[in-house]
């Protein structure tokens, strides 16, 4: 069944909670004002969504179509910015205190019920065999010429796995789990809001994201986790060949696809975080400020 957006806010709330939720909770939880839940609350009780303060089986049922269902890791590329450490290791499996990068991510996946895993992966591909002895589930996409283009061909490899899924950037490091929520109501893109950047970033109005670019002011700084839901997901495995297959477009990004060579066919909202959940290690001189074992 269709659900409106803060009929979603309140069921994923109420699913979240091993209680049953007052309103003054619910507000809190939401954001939303007390008039509203007040509202939408009598509307899910009157749909058999939510009874006595707690969601229903129904509601549960309800909340399915918007379940991140699977993950996609674009992990194809050599990381030349973090040589000599990448020389020898692929950039998400470096170790950061001890723990590899894409542990960080693919551990908040299983916190988030996320069981279908893909990893892209190509420059020492062999290497990522090792994650099958902590993570047996996973599966790997091989990308045969992450060499010769940008990582829209990683998004070539893995075009038919997008629907309800989630794709990151596989050399992020997360220090906030939380972030990587079970529900999604609609396509989103992470991002942090800043006063100015020289990195990529949103144009946003609305919530909505209108442009995608390099270096702004009042912004939205982009942060290399996306989710995109059932009906976006069959968009891309359509959309990303054809701007693949046409000129120049093998030096595209993946994510230019819906947000700047097809954005006519998507409308992808920003999500915020925060710049202390997560954290992009782009050079060997940053791995050694964040990790000193490096510094020797």
């Amino acid at each position: 069944m269709s659900i409106s957006r803060k009929q979603f806010d309140l069921l994923v709330a109420l699913e979240k909670a091993s209680s049953p939720m007052k309103q003054r909770d619910l507000e809190s939880a939401t954001g939303h004002s007390l008039g509203t839940i007040n509202k939408v609350l009598r509307e899910l009780v009157e749909q058999d969504l939510v009874k006595d303060g707690v969601i229903t089986q129904s509601g549960k049922d309800a909340l399915e179509p918007y379940r991140a269902k699977r993950a996609v890791f674009i992990a194809a590329g050599f990381g030349s910015r973090m040589v000599p450490i990448t020389l020898n290791t692929p950039k998400p499996l470096v170790r950061v205190h001890g723990k590899r990068i894409i542990d960080t991510l693919l551990d908040a996946c299983f916190a988030a019920g996320i069981q279908d895993i893909y990893i892209v992966r190509g420059y020492l591909a062999e290497q990522f065999d090792q994650l099958l002895y902590k993570y047996p589930n996973i599966h790997f996409l091989e990308n045969p010429v992450y060499n010769e283009a940008n990582n829209i061909s990683s998004g070539m490899v893995a075009r038919e796995m997008l629907s309800n899924s989630y794709v990151f950037e596989a050399d992020l490091l997360l220090s906030n789990p939380d972030i990587i929520t079970k529900y999604h109501y609609t396509s989103d893109f992470l991002a942090i809001p800043v006063e100015r950047t020289d990195d990529w970033c949103f144009e946003v109005k609305d919530g909505v994201i209108r442009e995608e670019k390099v270096g702004g002011e009042h912004c939205w700084q982009m942060v290399g986790i996306s989710y995109w839901n059932k009906e976006d997901g069959e968009k891309l495995s359509k959309d990303i060949p054809s701007v693949y297959e046409g000129p120049g477009g093998k030096e595209r990004y993946w994510e230019q696809v819906p947000l700047v060579y097809r954005k006519e066919n998507y409308k992808v909202e920003v999500r915020e975080c925060k710049a202390d959940d997560i954290v992009e290690i782009d050079t060997f001189r940053e791995l050694k400020q964040i990790d000193k074992a490096y510094d020797v």
